[in-house]
């Protein structure tokens, strides 16, 4: 056992302590969960999530990334297997040396697959390809009572599978999953680009467009105001062929090229982000963008995961953190995104990491986040003045919309919210207590929102 040690989510607000341990074996993480006292235990990742959900205060926090091992891939399958300590990013260069992608990779590669199934993380094919979940064809879970358990949507405890698949951790340690992949010519994006003057033209653009592409995201600019507002940057994209790279590319398609990231300041100064710093960075991320621009090779790395790009950059929001809120409201629905963009914007919250989805089928899992609508996904300041009153005001919107918040990414709701927004929560509840009768598997997320 290793003395207490002070965690935090990405979005670096609430730490607390915890004993972390680092096992390297599915054995040794068998023989962590038993040494759990009072205060329980909880697997985490590569700490992304961006509030409390990978905490445990006073607990047991079990740092998975040294389950590790070498992927195995299956052409013939189309799938690949692995620890779920494995890093996206490592097994996006593993599969890539391979003629294959991931089915589904979030806004970093910094990420464990494990922690991506606890997540049932979504990317920028949502609307296509549905969440993590969804390609997960089996997955190791360690329960908390020492059992090891092969799962998966159509074999063993399949209730227990999609328990898991967005069960935030609180269902066992996934130890190994089984996924699909899906073939690719190259390492590179064909992307095409247009600007919206307006939220307006950004709906319908994306409404009208989105089913001829496999990725499409927005940029959205919640500081204009007037008749700007919700103005956006859309990029939408395909996996390129080689046919659609220049010459110099075509002779290692399928080679990698993450590059050695920036390094953001260690310090940042408080209020560092405020209305004036990022109006002048929006007013100029949105005017450098093309008009329209169709067919552009870009590499895989700065289309999934540009922030990738500039280590630690949570740190540019100062010592005080921020977070990160992000929602989900069904179509027809529009009206509430419009209440919210025009909300920050009045408030003149420095959001300039704000981005915006269309949403496909959702997974079965009770408490996986994507379903079917628009998702608005932004970072604030956590000392923006008046945050809390405005972050209410905009739960209860989405709430009364059919909406929810997304648990990982979440740092500040109350239960009562939750509990509404995540009706299947009952029954998540049920598998949950069946496989953890004792309670051992506690983050500080599930307290705070009374989920176990």
């Amino acid at each position: 056992m290793s003395r207490p040690t002070l965690l935090t989510g990405w979005g670096r607000t609430a730490p607390t302590a915890a004993t972390v341990v680092r096992p390297r074996t599915a054995e040794q993480a068998a023989e962590a969960l038993a040494q759990a006292g009072p205060r329980g235990a909880l697997p985490r990742g590569l700490g992304r999530s961006y509030g409390d959900a990978a905490q445990a205060a006073g607990g047991l926090v079990l740092d998975c990334t040294e389950l590790t091992g070498p992927p195995r891939f299956d052409p013939d399958r189309g799938e690949v297997t692995a620890p779920a300590g494995t890093g996206l990013r490592r097994l996006m260069a593993h599969l890539l040396r391979r003629g294959h992608f991931l089915p589904v990779t979030p806004g970093t590669g910094h990420v464990t697959l494990g922690g991506a199934i606890a997540a049932d993380v979504h990317g920028k094919n949502h609307h296509v390809d549905s969440s993590i979940g969804a390609h997960v064809r089996s997955l190791t879970l360690l329960t908390p009572r020492g059992e090891t358990l092969e799962i998966g949507p159509d074999h063993g405890d399949t209730d227990l599978f999609w328990a898991t698949v967005g069960g935030m951790g609180l269902t066992g340690v996934i130890t190994s999953a089984r996924l699909a992949v899906h073939p690719v010519e190259t390492a590179h994006m064909r992307v095409d680009t247009d600007r919206t003057g307006d939220l307006d033209s950004t709906l319908e653009l994306m409404e009208r467009t989105d089913h001829a592409y496999r990725y499409t995201v927005c940029w959205v600019d919640l500081l204009a105001r007037g008749a700007a507002t919700g103005r956006g940057v859309l990029t939408r994209a395909h996996h390129a062929r080689v046919t659609d790279l220049p010459a110099p590319l075509r002779r290692e398609p399928l080679r990698y090229r993450p590059g050695a990231p920036l390094s953001a300041p260690p310090w940042a100064p408080p209020r560092l982000l405020n209305r004036a710093t990022v109006g002048a960075f929006n007013t100029a991320y949105y005017h450098a963008a093309p008009e329209r621009r169709r067919g552009q090779a870009q590499p895989l790395g700065a289309f999934f995961h540009p922030l990738d790009q500039v280590r630690g950059w949570n740190r540019m929001y100062g010592p005080h953190g921020f977070v990160q809120y992000q929602f989900v409201v069904p179509f027809g629905e529009e009206d509430t995104l419009r209440h919210v963009v025009e909300g920050l914007s009045r408030a003149g919250a420095p959001s300039f990491l704000a981005v915006l989805k269309r949403m496909g089928e959702a997974t079965p899992g009770p408490l996986s986040f994507p379903r079917p609508g628009w998702t608005l996904a932004l970072d604030l300041p956590a000392e923006f003045p008046g945050l809390a009153g405005l972050l209410r005001g905009f739960d209860e919107r989405v709430l009364a919309a059919g909406g929810r918040l997304y648990l990982a990414k979440d740092s500040r709701a109350d239960a009562e919210t939750v509990h509404a927004m995540y009706p299947d929560l009952p029954a998540w509840r049920k598998v949950r207590e069946r496989v953890d009768p004792d309670g051992v598997l506690v983050s500080d997320l599930a307290r705070r929102l009374r989920l176990v």
